[in-house]
């Protein structure tokens, strides 16, 4: 059961000295969003009338400096500690690739198929409720979705482009997202499109927990080389690493590619780095506010103090519970770096709308 404690701003460590105008201004197109019904690329718990009515108040305000920024939050929201928690960092590949096949690019994003179903795990296939999708038979019936190891062995899916490896595409369906750049020069940005259902599994937790790969040194650059050392042809050592995980993401096209913003999380909205937070859909609604505070690696490998305002905007297969989250650091290989650090614990606190 959640169990929140109220508590007051000024008891906050460092939220008096935020930049709460970035976090505004992240709140404010969320609250528009939410205003006109946009829908959701991944359906999170709808928006209460609380928080509703403050969207509202937030298109009819002029905010434009830290201190209106704060007042807002302060008038608007009552602070509610949840505890301690645990947080990781995601981001957006930028990653080369080809539309085409190649002896250079050989390894597939595929399509959305047709006959997956997703529902909220628990509501669809009462066998097996630990799944959040699954595949419809011609005669209606539902059974569960392929797992990564079966739809990797079949060729009964579309391809949309194809990367240099299989553990390239990996850490893309990890991510949710990325920017593919073409051999002409040209970039597409993929979009999550759904998952086969199955469960989440952090292939790097296992080689933290075999002592392959020391927590200090672990990053995308070091998964990515152990599983290129180790194979990743069937049968090999790194292709069963990847196969552990038997989640896996399917991708669509963005045609409105705009490279200055971010990647879009499933409120459907542009995220923005160190300010757009993935929770747990399944209990908390998009466009709350979050305090998180800790100590984390997040601009060097030395841990330094992390306190900051966050909008829910994004969730994952692998964000589960009230104090978990994954904090977006933005695109490219050093955002992605950054965000591989971390796995540490937080403190979090949520901003809950003051009720009328």
């Amino acid at each position: 059961m959640l169990k929140l404690s109220p508590v007051a701003f000024g008891e906050i460590e460092g939220f008096a000295e935020d930049d709460h105008l970035a976090a505004f201004r992240v709140f404010a197109s969320q609250a528009r969003a939410i205003v006109e019904g946009k829908e959701d690329l991944r359906p999170a718990l709808p928006a209460s009338a609380e928080l509703e009515n403050v969207c509202r108040a937030v298109l009819t305000q002029s905010v434009e400096t830290r201190a209106q920024a704060r007042s807002f939050f302060e008038n608007h929201f009552t602070p509610h500690r949840i505890g301690e928690g645990f947080a990781t960092g995601y981001y957006e590949p930028i990653v080369p690739g080809s539309l085409v096949a190649s002896a250079e690019f050989t390894a597939p994003i595929l399509a959305r198929p047709d006959d997956l179903v997703s529902f909220v795990p628990g509501t669809g296939l009462p066998s097996r409720p630990e799944l959040s999708a699954a595949r419809r038979l011609p005669d209606g019936r539902l059974v569960p979705f392929p797992d990564r190891a079966e739809i990797e062995a079949s060729n009964d899916y579309r391809p949309l482009l194809w990367l240099a490896d299989p553990i390239e595409v990996f850490l893309v369906q990890v991510q949710g997202s990325a920017r593919v750049v073409l051999p002409d020069g040209k970039e597409v940005r993929l979009v999550y499109a759904g998952r086969n259902g199955w469960p989440y599994t952090s292939i790097g937790a296992h080689l933290l927990e075999w002592g392959e790969i020391a927590d200090t040194e672990m990053g995308v650059a070091a998964l990515k080389a152990w599983v290129r050392a180790h194979g990743q042809k069937p049968g090999d050592v790194g292709r069963a690493l990847m196969h552990a995980n038997r989640s896996y993401v399917f991708f669509d096209i963005d045609p409105s590619l705009a490279p200055e913003q971010g990647p879009v999380g499933g409120a459907s909205l542009p995220l923005t780095p160190l300010r757009s937070l993935a929770v747990d859909r399944h209990i908390w609604p998009y466009g709350l506010p979050f305090w998180l505070s800790g100590h984390l690696p997040w601009q060097t490998r030395e841990p330094t103090p992390f306190r900051r305002l966050m909008i829910a905007q994004d969730t994952g297969s692998a964000i589960l519970g009230c104090a978990r989250a994954d904090i977006f650091f933005g695109s490219g290989g050093q955002a992605g770096e950054l965000a591989g650090r971390i796995r540490h614990a937080c403190d979090f606190t949520v901003l809950l709308p003051k009720t009328a």
